[in-house]
């Protein structure tokens, strides 16, 4: 990943929505976008966590680290582990999450 791609996706986020951007408010973001909310926010802490969580397997779905296996009965989907995560130091997890936001926003032709 070049640091192009990740400011590419950051600035994105600043036309869009105004705001300055970092990894966690990107994730939010993307798990509003995979829950089809988004534009609602009126969520506990513990469903901001929740949307992080879905955000995080959807970008490492591509890599096999995870698979959707189906939705609840309010939507929400249920993701199930496929692969060890590697094994890695703070930054070279933050590094693997930027990769694999920019990985999505390819995959999903957002900055076409």
């Amino acid at each position: 990943m070049s640091e192009r791609s990740w400011q590419d996706v950051l600035e994105f986020f600043k036309n869009k929505f105004q705001k300055e951007a970092d990894t966690k408010s990107v994730l939010f973001i993307i798990g509003l976008r995979e829950l089809g909310t988004l534009g609602e926010e009126n969520f506990t802490k513990e469903e901001k966590q929740d949307l992080m969580n879905i955000a995080l397997a959807k970008i490492l779905s591509y890599d096999g680290y995870f698979v959707m296996k189906a939705r609840d009965a309010d939507g929400w989907p249920i993701w199930q582990q496929k692969k060890p995560m590697p094994k890695l130091s703070a930054k070279e997890q933050e590094e693997f999450i930027k990769q694999s936001i920019v990985h999505y926003f390819e995959q999903e032709k957002i900055l076409e």
